[in-house]
């Protein structure tokens, strides 16, 4: 019996394994042909876990993403906010200088200087101002030079600005040789819808009147 089955061995040896594997002499087919089977289920769920930790990550950056750009929009928005603040600040407290200074002697210039950067019904009625202005001016020989202290946004509706402007003020009349020192306050409203002009003006007339 051992020597057949020494003889039958030397034969696989002879004619290779896979001979022995149709002859049956190989006892592989004992082994279980679903042996792979639970390395496949294992891969798929890694897959499956790994998917939703991607689609987790995804999201994530996506909402993050969001926020910034909604944070850089607020930002954004706040710095377009000081800057238009800024400007109509800058705008009305140069008018306001140039109103405050009055040379009696050349009331022509100061008077271009009224109506500069006003829209056209302002500007009319501001010609109309300084006309009546004049009276009072060359009697006084009004002579006053201004240096800009302040001016803040009081209110802004829809980039239509009122400023409050505060403007340093001496002032030298026939009445008053020594120079006199004030502190003239102006109320100018700025459309940045319409390129930035002044729209009203107040305090225009407390300026000149005589101390």
């Amino acid at each position: 019996m051992r020597t057949a089955e020494k003889s039958e061995a030397e034969e696989c040896d002879a004619v290779g394994v896979d001979a022995c594997d149709a002859t049956g002499v190989d006892d592989t087919s004992q082994k279980p042909t679903g042996s792979k089977l639970p390395r496949r289920l294992s891969i798929t769920v890694r897959s499956l876990v790994l998917g939703l930790v991607i689609v987790a990550l995804a999201g994530g950056v996506a909402v993050l993403g969001w926020l910034y750009v909604s944070a850089q929009h607020k930002l954004d928005a706040q710095d377009r906010r000081l800057q238009d603040y800024a400007r109509a600040e800058n705008v009305a407290l140069d008018y306001a200088v140039n109103a405050a200074q009055i040379n009696a002697e050349d009331l022509g210039s100061w008077k271009t200087k009224l109506v500069a950067g006003t829209s056209p019904q302002l500007a009319e009625k501001l010609t109309k101002a300084g006309q009546e202005m004049e009276q009072i001016l060359v009697p006084l020989q009004w002579n006053s030079t201004a240096n800009p202290l302040t001016a803040k946004v009081r209110s802004d509706d829809g980039g239509v600005f009122v400023v409050d402007c505060f403007v340093s003020v001496l002032t030298k009349t026939v009445q008053s040789p020594e120079p006199l020192q004030s502190t003239a306050t102006y109320s100018v409203t700025i459309d940045s819808n319409h390129d930035w002009q002044i729209t009203d003006v107040g305090g225009i007339g407390s300026v000149v009147e005589p101390k």
